[in-house]
Formats: C-alpha cells, structure tokens, sequence
C-alpha cells in the first residue's frame, strides 16, 4: 500500500479567500486521478497555511468550514484520504471544544504551522494541543508556515522565501521544541516535520557538536541528550523530493522506518520523480515498503 504523507486540499469557500490557493487547490478529481495513475491509496489532506483567516473573520471561522469540509471530503471518497484538521491559535480558550471537534468529524492528525505570527510550538498554549494527541493517538504534523517566517522581515522575496525561510521556520520550530523540552514533555506525541525538517539533515552534525562544545563551557543547559537523538526519534516527511542526496542525508539523521513519502500534491504535481527516488534509492523492499507507506500506517497502532 502506498500512502501519501503530504498533499493538500482546499475546499472552494477557504481558496477563494486566499492570494495564492485558488487555482488547482480544490480539484479533487484531479486529485484522485493523479493518485490513480501512480497507484497511491491514500493521501493525508495537510493545511497549506494561507492567509484565509485574515479574510474570513479569524482562525475560529476558517477552523469550523475547513474542519467540516475535509470531513465530508473524506466520507464522499470512502478510503481514499486521511484528514488533519487545523485550530484557532488565535482563541486558545477555543481550541480544547475545537480538538474534540476534530476527533468527532473523524480527522485523524493535527496539522499546525511551524509558528504563527512569530509564536513557535514550544509555546505554552499548545500543551493542550499535545496532550490531547498523546491522549487520542493523533500524529502532529508540521507544515512550514508561509506568512512572516523568520527572515522575511529582512528578505521578502517570490523565490527566496519558499525556498529559504519557509524551511528555515519548520527548523527553528524544531530547535525551539527541543530547547524548551517539549519533546521530553510529550514523548508519546509522534510529530512529523515536513521537508525532511528543513535544513535539519545538513545542520544535524553541527548541532551536536556545538552543543557538545557548548555544554562543556557551561554556555548551554543540559537538555538530556545529544540533539541528533531527539533527531532520530521524530518523523520527516519528503515533501515531493526526487534527490537522492537529499534522502540520502535525511537517512543519516533518522532511520528509514522514521520517513515518510509526501508528494506535496498539488504544489508538486510530479509523483513519477518523488516516487522514482525512493525505488532507486531504496534497494530493499522492505525498507521501500516502510517509506511508502507501514510507517505511516504504524504511527497509528
């Protein structure tokens, strides 16, 4: 079985409220046909992050129609996709009603953003968020978010941005996790970090050891252990990649059950090259089979 870790759907009402999703974004059959002619079983539906909650009143308005849709989304095509709802950062005292809402519409993961309006998750408001996910067995995903990530301040460019600091915000959220204990606080929480985490794969050497370096002149708390453990222990998705290098050194960072294939359909519309490289890469079956779809499956078992 093959499912995909990262695709994305927006229901009409939310992409026409937005600058960039309107177009290809809520095709569900050509969702589907694309599925179909790569033999994908499955596909998890993540939020892109937008700007829909500025035009439709906040968070707790595009949370209800967003939520409900990709749940009627998923009963309309029995099977076919796997839901992650999203919450009202905006609202913290909304936000327990709305994970409770989530679990009843049958959406199985949380999708967040790397950080909202400079608020990463190792912010307090989301313990809640975290426990209920340990509670219920619902993996966390997170997804680069694409209004002010750290940099565009400085640097705000077409090409740059996406490139560069949306991938840098799912890093920093992970290093800000890591510093503040969150995943020592919730060990039974399985996060998945989109585009392999960023630049974490390259950066993953240097982290441990400067912190080694750090620790023994006193500069840096102790954090119970070396960064490249935390590392090993969370989920990466690849995000449509087709290099091979790039797998490559994501496999230096977690093993091979802790990657997970995403297209990051309809944003990469070529699953030939994403798929490709992990037959090319990936020599044994079992292994492949892990990637392309047991080790999604066993975040929920």
């Amino acid at each position: 079985m093959i499912i995909d870790a990262h695709s994305h759907y927006m229901p009409p009402e939310v992409a026409q409220n937005t600058a960039f999703f309107k177009e290809y974004w809520s095709d569900v059959d050509a969702h589907l046909r694309v599925m179909d002619e790569h033999h994908v079983d499955k596909a998890l539906l993540l939020y892109p992050n937008s700007d829909a909650h500025l035009n439709m009143g906040g968070w707790s308005k595009l949370c209800h129609v967003y939520n409900q849709r990709i749940a009627e989304l998923l009963k309309a095509h029995q099977g076919r996709f796997i839901g992650a709802g999203i919450l009202p950062i905006d609202a913290p005292q909304s936000i327990a009603k709305e994970l409770i809402r989530i679990h009843d519409l049958g959406l199985k993961v949380l999708s967040l953003a790397s950080s909202y309006e400079g608020k990463y998750l190792d912010d307090p408001i989301f313990c809640q968020v975290f426990e209920f996910a340990a509670s219920h067995q619902m993996p966390v995903h997170v997804h680069p978010q694409i209004l002010s990530p750290i940099g565009e301040e400085r640097v705000k460019d077409p090409l740059l941005s996406p490139v560069f600091e949306y991938l840098f915000d799912v890093s920093i959220s992970f290093g800000k996790m890591m510093m503040s204990g969150v995943f020592v606080k919730h060990p039974q929480v399985n996060f998945i970090f989109a585009h392999f985490g960023g630049v974490l794969p390259i950066v993953k050497e240097r982290l441990d050891s400067t912190y080694s370096m750090l620790r023994a002149r006193g500069f840096v708390k102790d954090i119970g252990a070396r960064p490249g453990e935390y590392l090993s222990r969370l989920y990466y998705d690849t995000s449509g990649c087709s290099s091979a290098g790039t797998l490559q050194a994501a496999l230096e960072m977690a093993d091979e059950k802790h990657i997970l294939w995403g297209s990051d359909f309809p944003a990469n519309r070529n699953l030939k090259d994403s798929l490709g490289v992990v037959s090319r890469y990936i020599l044994s079956t079992q292994e492949r089979n892990f990637l392309l779809g047991e080790n999604f499956n066993s975040l929920f078992s």
